[in-house]
């Protein structure tokens, strides 16, 4: 269902359209920190399945170094605020020529490393309705200053243009449940419209079923319910401009320690 493209001549990408006619909503679709592999893709698809123009660019279309090593999480591509803007602008100029798309409707999703790029990208630009992120954003670093992210992710929460949706797990070691407060507050307070959620007895990448060590099926179900039926109810006019709505949810260990950190697979 997804077709590999090719976007302006530089940016490998995955294209679903849903079936039907007429115009259908879109959804700028982001990989984790392996680049783009099957869970990727099977993400992708369950996002044209619920009936939206999917598209996964290759955010790491500029690495040089070992993809394999970069799939099984030995190597890392760091990504620049900067690029990232550009190339979803391509991306966005891209998804103008295709009859299919609604571009009145465009959401953006991130997954672990680039769950910040939604946020960046909604507040730097104008043209998405919706950001999605799944367990990304709040890492310790992203409260901090890099050269190639020079914008901690608070000042860009408070610059967000659209409302925004969160999943993350309680058993998350790289994603404390204090960071997940402090969003919930940076955000509120600058009267920006969220609904975040963290589930009971899930790790990172919970949603991930290609990892048997991580993945949980109930609570993958219940966090894909969430996204889906935001994203459903923000291209649906109900999430008004004029207000701000806060929906926060959490079931946690009173004494989870976050210190006896573990990769899941």
């Amino acid at each position: 269902m997804l077709t590999p493209i090719k976007i302006d001549n530089r940016i490998d990408a995955h294209l679903g359209i849903p079936e039907g006619i007429g115009k259908r909503p879109v959804v700028i679709h982001m990989h984790e920190r392996y680049g783009i592999v099957q869970h990727t893709l099977d993400l992708g698809e369950k996002y044209v399945k619920a009936g939206y123009v999917t598209i996964v660019p290759d955010y790491f279309s500029r690495f040089t170094g070992d993809r394999k090593a970069l799939a099984d999480g030995n190597d890392r591509c760091e990504l620049d605020d900067e690029v990232v803007l550009s190339d979803t602008d391509a991306v966005m100029t891209y998804l103008r020529t295709l009859p299919q798309a609604d571009m009145t409707k465009v959401a953006m999703s991130g997954v672990c490393q680039t769950g910040r790029q939604p946020i960046l990208v909604g507040a730097k630009r104008d043209y998405l309705s919706a950001a999605v992120v799944l367990y990304g954003a709040v890492y310790d670093a992203d409260w901090k200053s890099h050269p190639m992210r020079p914008e901690s992710i608070e000042a860009l929460m408070q610059k967000l243009q659209c409302p925004l949706t969160a999943v993350f797990g309680e058993l998350d070691n790289l994603i404390h449940l204090d960071n997940i407060v402090r969003m919930t507050a940076v955000l509120a307070a600058a009267k920006k419209s969220f609904g975040i959620r963290v589930y009971p007895d899930a790790p990172h990448g919970f949603l991930n079923d290609t990892m048997p060590g991580r993945y949980r099926q109930p609570q993958s179900d219940a966090a894909w319910n969430q996204i889906t039926s935001f994203l459903k109810s923000v291209f649906a006019g109900e999430w008004k401009k004029e207000r701000a709505t806060w929906r926060f949810e959490a079931d946690s260990s009173l004494d989870y320690d976050f210190s006896a950190m573990k990769r899941w697979e």
